[in-house]
């Protein structure tokens, strides 16, 4: 967009008036975005604590009455309240394993219970057998360690 125009007025004092104007709103200008800029993170880091709320929630809600509870957090709202990996089992061989959130392709409005059906054991898929994993919990991100394997 085109600067605005503003034309120059023929007498000093009209133009010092426009010139303090100009400068008045220049610098409010700045304080607004500043403003706006601070409302932005404060209004993120809420989002970001009530996605890590309902991510707790769910998963107390999962060990009290286990199975895989409707309603639960989206996968991006758990990735966003720091719960990166889901925790799950397979039903058949009872192995456990870790599944990267973040690597699945998702819609953003999948919910996390939705997987259940979703994930399959590798160690039972090699033997001809698909039987769906039992969700426990998201878990936050594992840190890594220098020499540690995947």
């Amino acid at each position: 967009m085109a600067p605005k125009f503003h034309p120059t007025p023929l007498s000093g004092g009209d133009r010092k008036a426009l010139s303090k104007e100009l400068t008045k709103a220049r610098a409010m200008t700045k304080i607004l975005a500043e403003r706006a800029a601070e409302k932005r993170a404060a209004g993120e880091a809420l989002i970001r604590e009530a996605d890590d709320f309902a991510c707790q929630s769910w998963n107390e809600r999962m060990w009290a009455d286990g199975g895989p509870i409707d309603p639960s957090p989206t996968i991006d709202q758990a990735i966003n309240g720091g719960y990166a990996w889901l925790e799950i089992r397979c039903s058949r061989c009872k192995t456990p394993r870790s599944v990267d959130l973040a690597a699945l392709p998702h819609a953003a409005t999948t919910c996390v219970h939705d997987l259940s059906s979703r994930l399959r054991c590798l160690k039972c898929a090699r033997a001809g057998k698909r039987p769906p994993a039992e969700l426990h919990q998201l878990a936050p991100p594992r840190r890594r360690y220098p020499g540690e394997d995947e």
